[in-house]
């Protein structure tokens, strides 16, 4: 289980629940002809997808999860492989990973620099924020590298001995290439954003690939995660956050 919790944990993964409202593809009225990064608005949010793990051995996993966030506080997720069945459940804030597995018994719960020494992917909450929504990793400042090339806008960004290589559309202000690696090679993640759909006039991913490579005991995993969003509610109603060990 434990590659496919370094798997759900990097992206934060989402579900599927009730009945799904039609995708409306985002449409930007111009371009963006200087760097001005859209990054996803909401003080609490609410999602479902439908999603699909392969892990190294081969092995498929698929299902739905639901997704509550209160933006830069804490990010709750529950995974179900079907059935109303909840498999695993997920708590992550400011300082702490924890994941309760109901079915295999593997829970985790870890400091953000204990999960890194274990698994060799730096992550933290503004990181999986950005990443699940498509915005750039960090905020862009002059240290970072910033070309123009086409209709994309290339920045690379070196933070905590992790680079990160982002491709930001001039369409719509938003990652649709991540690339990360950790200067050590112990980790890497890449992720890919083919389309958008509009969220209350905002572009919001509508579906997503990861490629993962991490660390366990045994060696080096490989995991790729694919996301579908079906619904995305960036809402300004407060939200509950159940998690018990």
């Amino acid at each position: 289980m434990n590659r496919l919790f370094a798997g759900v944990l990097t992206l934060l993964v989402i579900g599927l629940a009730g009945c799904a409202k039609k995708v409306v593809l985002y449409e930007s009225d111009g371009q963006m002809e200087e760097f001005q990064p859209v990054k996803a608005q909401y003080d609490y949010l609410s999602a479902k997808a439908k999603i699909v793990i392969e892990e190294e051995s081969g092995k498929i996993t698929r299902g739905s999860l639901s997704l509550r966030a209160k933006k830069d506080s804490v990010l709750w997720f529950t995974m179900s492989p079907g059935m109303g069945m909840e498999a695993i459940r997920g708590f992550f804030t400011q300082d702490r990973i924890q994941i309760r597995d109901r079915v295999g018994q593997d829970d985790i719960d870890l400091s953000y620099a204990e999960f890194e020494k274990f698994y060799g992917l730096k992550l933290s909450l503004e990181l999986f924020q950005n990443v699940l929504w498509a915005n750039i990793p960090f905020e862009f400042d002059y240290e970072d590298r910033l070309v123009r090339v086409g209709k994309k806008f290339e920045l690379t960004q070196v933070k905590d001995n992790v680079r990160y290589f982002s491709k930001i559309e001039t369409s719509h202000g938003k990652v649709s290439e991540l690339v990360s690696n950790s200067l050590d090679d112990r980790g890497s993640v890449l992720a890919s954003f083919p389309k958008f759909q509009d969220v209350a006039s905002q572009p919001f991913p509508a579906e997503v690939l990861f490629k993962l490579a991490y660390q366990l005991p045994e060696g080096s995993q490989n995991t790729i995660i694919h996301i579908e969003w079906t619904s995305i509610d960036p809402n300004s109603q407060a939200l509950s956050f159940p998690f018990r060990f």
